[in-house]
């Protein structure tokens, strides 16, 4: 990645080169890059903006231009790093786009709503415990894990114990996401940090990430994957006042509209994401704190929705521009657009994707009542048996127990377990003895 020219601010002399020869006979061509953006809407770095300017135009030039216009429209997020550095950003068309969307579609009330939407909501819960899964596992991906998406969902589904280092890597995640949401009214503190990187990071390898413990040394640093040393974090000296002052400033309160000091609680959960990153506070697992503190933020702004949201699964899919991001930013003295935009583009592409899950799920489930209407067996069915045969016919779960009915549902043990007694009283399902414990699937003549 090619860094970009160092300016000196308004008397930069790259701006006297306007009116020499040859500049100033393409006065023209220099003046139209004078915006934050490009032609396309985009907010490049200089390492991709550079190709796109005209043949024979001054790079420095062009880029002092770009950057005038991007000072005229910064706003200033938080201070980091030691010295102090103003973190800055621009809010650009994609950040209002998601700003949207969130709005619209991921808060407790739209949630409520679409939940709503769904007669009998019991199927509906087991859709959306799938879909808490789904972090946890993909965090755990993105950091390294070597367990499939398939062998993880069993092993959180059935609650079996995990069996090697990624599998616990798996649960920890998996409890850390649970911690976010049980935390949400908590105030931001370098204790509940801590805590956080605890209970997501605990039993995996203790030695190596020492849980809960801020780092002491500045032995820390963040490799690409040839080994190269792309980010130094800041000194370990001063790391807990830093944390404190940024928990001050996660605690105070941006969301009052009237407010000149107005910012979106989306903007600032993705400057928290980019803080733990940029701080790196312990040995590892940084950016599973980071991911599952950006949650914790947006659930205590009421975006309930976010539970059942998975960015990491993107996030998995393109590590390489997740990266550069941060590096971006870092280059271009802090300016957070880049991480911002870039985060911003993955949870649209999310919430897109849980909106169409759920509408493809109120379909199926409209489909499945159909059948059942016809086939006559609808009324032979409780609710709570009409839920775990559309789950077991849809594919969703494969496999049942009491305990995992019972969670999932939100009964009794024995409530759930008459559930799928009954369910093999009418022949659509089958039980079968695994340890200690009764296992009941869909009878392969019911599975059409």
């Amino acid at each position: 990645m090619r860094k970009p020219p160092m300016l000196k601010g308004r008397s930069d002399p790259v701006f006297d080169r306007l009116g020499q020869s040859p500049h100033k006979e393409r006065l023209s061509d220099y003046l139209a890059l004078l915006k934050p953006l490009d032609d396309q809407g985009r907010y490049l770095p200089f390492d991709e903006l550079r190709f796109r300017w005209a043949p024979g135009l001054d790079a420095n030039v062009c880029w002092a231009l770009v950057k005038k216009a991007r000072n005229a429209q910064y706003s200033s997020l938080l201070p980091l790093g030691e010295p102090v550095q103003w973190g800055r950003f621009v809010l650009t068309p994609l950040a209002q786009k998601t700003i949207s969307a969130v709005d619209r579609q991921t808060t407790t009330a739209a949630l409520e709503y679409m939940t709503g939407q769904i007669g009998e909501r019991a199927h509906f819960s087991y859709w959306l415990n799938d879909l808490i899964e789904d972090e946890a596992i993909s965090s755990s991906q993105l950091e390294g894990a070597a367990t499939t998406t398939r062998v993880a969902k069993d092993m959180l589904k059935r609650n079996r114990l995990p069996r090697t280092p990624d599998e616990r890597m798996v649960i920890g995640n998996y409890k850390m996401m649970n911690f976010a949401w049980e935390k949400r009214y908590a105030p931001l503190s370098t204790e509940l940090i801590a805590a956080m990187h605890r209970v997501g990071v605990e039993g995996i390898n203790d030695p190596q990430y020492s849980p809960g413990a801020f780092r002491v040394n500045d032995d820390v640093v963040v490799q690409d994957g040839e080994g190269n040393t792309v980010h130094t974090p800041p000194s370990a000296d001063g790391l807990v006042s830093r944390l404190r002052m940024l928990s001050k400033w996660i605690n105070q309160s941006h969301d009052d509209p009237d407010h000149s000091g107005y910012l979106h609680p989306l903007i600032k959960g993705i400057a928290l994401h980019f803080v733990l990153g940029y701080e790196h506070p312990f040995r590892d697992g940084n950016g599973r704190v980071a991911r599952a503190l950006f949650y914790w933020f947006m659930f205590k702004h009421d975006f309930s929705a976010f539970r059942y949201i998975a960015i990491s699964i993107l996030l998995r899919n393109a590590p390489v521009k997740y990266g550069r991001s941060y590096l971006h930013t870092e280059a271009d003295d802090l300016d957070l657009t880049y991480f911002i935009d870039f985060q911003c583009s993955v949870i649209l592409r999310a919430v897109g994707r849980f909106t169409e899950a759920y509408r493809k799920s109120l379909a199926v489930a409209e489909n499945f009542d159909r059948w059942l209407l016809a086939s006559g067996f609808f009324d032979r069915l409780t609710e709570k048996q009409r839920a775990v045969y559309h789950v077991a016919k849809s594919g969703m779960a494969k496999e049942f127990t009491a305990v995992n009915v019972k969670e999932n549902l939100e009964c009794s043990y024995n409530t759930a377990a008459a559930t799928l007694n009954g369910l093999v009283e009418l022949e659509v399902f089958e039980k079968r003895k695994m340890g200690r414990e009764w296992v009941f699937f869909l009878r392969p003549a019911s599975a059409t």
